[in-house]
């Protein structure tokens, strides 16, 4: 006769349910150890999110992008602070006599067409390409998002004239708009070319501004904070401000090699930066005439001014991978 059904004999002893009993028995274990450094009997503690900016922080550092052209920035900015660290020269002291000749001693990237060392131009022409550059970038940034986003955050009236003048700008041709403004210039000094920059800029950083404020304005908590009765000024500050800024800071970091590059253009045209002034733009343009004779009189500012704007391109470029989490 077969035996009678027990009940109990349909039931597996612990620990013979095999990978479920383990799981389940891992599960307890990690549940009861308490964490490294921490208490006994202490459970594992979870890990605090990162925000956007630490967790952007987290991947540049780890972004080999970044360090390569964050170093490269460093050292451009401290010789522009201070040429005279690597370079003891004086960039406006010649000497007819050594005019195009090429390395010697002391002056290992030869002399210009004016016997000027070439070496110590290139360090010093630093300082105006990258103040351009950096001034033109703030002064566009800061004009262009403050007129989106008040467009953006608001709407009506205000977007739609926004808008109209945004285009009209625009239309205008960057070389075309530089050899006509900049022709009337008697000026020197950086600031017209910062001027005219920043002028013909702001408008490509207000459409990025507009369409994010837009975009973040729309989310619940900022329509929580409406409801609880904010402020449209605490709403735009403490609210909408900081969840849009991202997009603009990856533009105007990439915008920032381009106004540069800008920069030296104009300043070869003869429309930009004018002697005394050192620049890199005005080195090519004095290196064009003598290309074959004395070719180094042009490789090294353009080699110098190609690094530059490639470093910044790079830094723009990791600065939008870290932010943009639909790119990683």
């Amino acid at each position: 006769m077969p035996e009678p059904y027990d009940p109990q004999q349909a039931i597996a002893p612990h620990g013979s349910g095999g990978a479920m009993d383990l799981a389940v028995s891992e599960a307890e274990t990690a549940e009861r150890e308490p964490p490294p450094g921490g208490p006994p009997g202490a459970g594992p503690r979870p890990g605090k999110p990162r925000s956007l900016w630490s967790d952007a922080w987290f991947q540049l550092r780890r972004n080999p992008v970044f360090l390569v052209s964050g170093l490269l920035i460093l050292f451009l900015v401290t010789i522009s602070l201070w040429p005279s660290l690597i370079a003891s020269g004086d960039p406006l002291e010649c000497h007819l006599a050594k005019a195009q000749e090429g390395s010697q001693p002391g002056h290992p990237f030869g002399f210009d067409s004016q016997g000027c060392d070439v070496y110590t131009r290139t360090v010093y022409g630093a300082r105006a390409s990258i103040t351009v550059g950096v001034c033109a970038t703030l002064g566009a940034a800061l004009l262009g998002s403050l007129l989106g986003g008040l467009a953006g955050f608001f709407g009506g009236w205000w977007d739609a004239l926004l808008s109209r003048i945004a285009d009209i700008f625009f239309g205008i041709p960057v070389i075309l708009g530089g050899l006509v403004l900049l022709s009337v210039v008697t000026s020197s000094t950086v600031w017209p070319v910062v001027g005219f920059i920043v002028l013909l800029g702001w408008p490509q950083v207000s459409r990025i501004a507009r369409g994010s404020v837009i975009t973040a304005k729309q989310h619940d908590y900022v329509q929580a904070a409406r409801a609880l009765g904010a402020s449209n000024g605490r709403m735009l500050l403490r609210h909408v401000a900081p969840n849009a800024v991202a997009p603009v800071i990856v533009v105007a970091t990439i915008a920032l090699g381009t106004y540069i590059a800008l920069e030296a253009t104009l300043s070869f045209l003869g429309v930009g930066l004018r002697p005394p002034t050192v620049s890199w733009g005005i080195d090519i343009s004095n290196a064009a005439q003598s290309i074959r004779n004395a070719p180094h009189m042009l490789l090294w500012p353009a080699g110098a001014l190609s690094v530059t704007v490639l470093a910044f391109i790079m830094l723009g470029d990791a600065v939008r991978d870290a932010l943009d989490p639909k790119l990683r």
